[in-house]
Formats: structure tokens, sequence, C-alpha cells
């Protein structure tokens, strides 16, 4: 029987390779955590609402539970200055300017994230950074950036790799450590290439403002088989969350923040968090789901079972993947509309799981309580919902 040091350390191994490649620029240890503007606000942003976010921010208790970043995306930007070429700030949406809102933003202890794009124009049509990599990459600095959320708009088809690397530099070139989010819709496998580029790649188009259960369900599906290519210092990225966006019942809410937690994607809020819910709170607040994403071992899990017919009323699938310190998370997500549905997890189906013989203890991650288990577990899931464990062995037979 191996221990579960030996299994942590060999799950490690298989992943060498692609951790090898990553991005050594000191950041994304973990998947980042924090809050963007984009799907709330567009371009509706100005200074008061960052402001405001930013109180709601520490008063809602986010900064304690991990969260921190604050990420402008597109619009904040006008034009460019015609004598240095360096990118101006929406004076009339940011009076203070930007140094001045990195500065309020690092007094509250968070950090401060922004958007550029890969093309000529961002996607709303704002200057972008192709071919002036190093101007944009040192105002950025200068700014007090911890942050890029680096688009894919006005490219004219141009190779991203390169596009993405001559960032990529500039970046490195300033000094100053910013995480490093690239956002190329997965549309040529970012996940092959950009783990010595960024710090996260997206492998997903966008989400969208109001997504279904069904468009949540193909991120999952476009993100999941890419597990192997992500570790420390660079993240598969399906997009942003939408827990409190309104449009999801409080059951793909809480789905949606549990994959997304044990994919180890960015956990980016994408709502309007001036104003939430007991119950939004009690999900993007959930301490123990937000280990399983900050886990120093750093392995998306995955399918590790799945019925036949994943995508109608009888959809489900069991998720599993190693921890630190030898445990592994288990994920029973139903799919499928039926309610109650009864679902197995089988310790056989989990690669380098305990033996059949193994108890092992499973702490339920949604509730308040824990129960034992040898060789199989079953349990009920509402439709569109989850169940979440953390497993750790408690006895192995001689």
């Amino acid at each position: 029987m191996m221990t579960p040091n030996l299994l942590g350390a060999l799950a490690v191994l298989a992943l060498f390779d692609s951790k090898a490649r990553a991005l050594d620029n000191g950041l994304g240890k973990t998947p980042p955590m924090g809050w963007n503007t984009w799907y709330n606000f567009r371009c509706d942003l100005n200074e008061t609402v960052i402001h405001e976010a930013v109180e709601a921010f520490l008063d809602y208790g986010l900064l304690d539970v991990g969260y921190e970043y604050i990420n402008l995306d597109d619009c904040w930007q006008l034009r460019r200055d015609m004598n240095t070429g360096q990118i101006v700030e929406d004076r009339d949406k940011f009076p203070s300017g930007m140094t001045a809102l990195g500065d309020y933003i690092h007094s509250k202890g968070l950090k401060f994230g922004l958007y550029s794009d890969a093309g000529l124009m961002t996607c709303q049509q704002r200057p972008g950074s192709l071919g002036v990599e190093s101007i944009d990459a040192q105002t950025y600095a200068d700014f007090g950036c911890d942050f890029l959320k680096y688009d894919n708009c006005f490219s004219f088809h141009l190779p991203p790799q390169q596009r993405y690397q001559a960032m990529r530099d500039a970046l490195n070139a300033t000094g100053r450590p910013i995480f490093y989010s690239l956002c190329e819709w997965g549309e040529q496998d970012p996940a092959t290439w950009a783990p010595p580029v960024g710090n996260s790649w997206r492998t997903t188009p966008d989400i969208g403002q109001r997504p279904t259960w069904s468009i949540l369900m193909k991120m999952t599906d476009l993100n999941e088989p890419l597990w192997s290519t992500a570790g420390p210092g660079g993240w598969n990225d399906p997009d942003m969350l939408q827990v409190g966006k309104g449009h999801l019942t409080l059951a793909e809410q809480k789905s949606q923040f549990t994959l997304w937690a044990i994919m180890k994607a960015p956990l980016l809020l994408g709502n309007d968090i001036r104003h939430m819910s007991g119950e939004i709170l009690e999900i993007i607040r959930n301490k123990k789901l937000i280990a399983i994403n900050q886990d120093a071992l750093g392995i998306q899990a995955h399918v590790v079972w799945s019925s036949e017919d994943k995508d109608t009323v009888k959809g489900q699938q069991v998720w599993a993947g190693p921890l630190h310190g030898g445990d592994f998370v288990i994920v029973m997500l139903n799919r499928g509309a039926l309610n109650n549905v009864e679902i197995t997890v089988n310790w056989n189906d989990i690669p380098d799981f305990y033996t059949e013989t193994t108890t092992v203890v499973l702490e339920d991650l949604w509730n308040s309580k824990n129960v034992t288990a040898k060789g199989s577990f079953t349990t009920h899931v509402q439709a569109h919902d989850v169940a979440a464990f953390r497993a750790s062995p408690v006895t192995t037979a001689s």
C-alpha cells in the first residue's frame, strides 16, 4: 500500500514535464482570487464604482478568505498620448487617474488589475498593445498594476504565441511582478503553448453575461480534459464565476463554484459585489472549497467516471483529484434535470486512490458533517447540483 505522501510525490512526478515549462515570474503558485468588472459593469465602470466595490470587498470579508484582486476590464482607457505614445486613462470616469486608484486599492491591502489587448484595439475599440508592448507594460507597472488581463481582439489573425510572448517579455522587463492572464479564448489550444508564457490562459470562449446551465457545462467540458497542463505558476481558465449574477439557480451557482474550485481555475467574481445576499456569500466564502482551489499540490481534478449520456436528464459524473498531504477531493455532479439522483463513487475508479479495503473519512464540503465509507460511497444529488467531499484514509487492512 502506497502512503499518502508517496501518492502525492507520484502525482507531482506525473506532471513534472508540464510544470517544468511554467512561466517563472514568481507568481500564480495558486490560482488568483478576486473580482473583475466586465460581466456586471461592462463600460459603465468609473472611479466611484471601484471605490464602492473595494469597500464592499472588505465589508463582506472577501479578503479574509483569500480574494485579493480588484481587476478593471475594458473601457478604463481612452486614447494614446500623441507625444509619448502612452495609454491615457478616461479622466471623465477616473478623474484621479490610474496611479491614484492603484494607490487606493493597495492602501486597503488589495491588488490592482488592468486590462489590455494583444491586437491594435481592445474589444471595445480602445487602444490595444500590439507593437507597443514595452511602452504599455512600463505604463502599467508605473500605475502600480499587479494583474494584466490580455485580450485577443483586432489581432488580424497574427500568431497568438508571438503576440502574447511579446507582452510577457515586456512585463518581465519592467521588474514589477504582474500576474499575466492570457485571454485568447482557447481558439488555438493555448494549453499546449501558454504555460511558459502566462500565469493563466483562457481555455474557452466568453461565458457571457447570462449563461445557461448548458453553457456552463460546455465551459466545463472544454476545460476538464486539459487537467494535466495546469499547475503552480500556470492555470487553465474557463472564464469568470457567475455566482451572484441572478440568472442561475442557487444549486447551479454552487455547482459552478465547486467545479471551478476543484479545477484550480481562477476564482474571479463577475457579479456586483456591492450587493450580495447571505446565500451568495455562503457560496463564495466557502473556506473548505477555497482551500481545495488553493491547495499547494496544484493538480486539477478531472472526471473519473461518467454516465453514458451526460447531457440529458440522466447525466451524472464523478470528479476526483489528489491534494497535498495525501487527501483527495471527490465531487459527484448531477448534470441532469432529475432530482434526488443516486450517484456512486467507487474507489477503483479513482487513479492512485486508496485500495478497496481502505476506510475513508469523507468531509462534506457544503455541510458540516463527516461520513465514513469503504470501497465505495453513494449519495443522492439534486438537479444541477453537486455533492463535494475531502477524502482522508482512516485504516488499511493488513
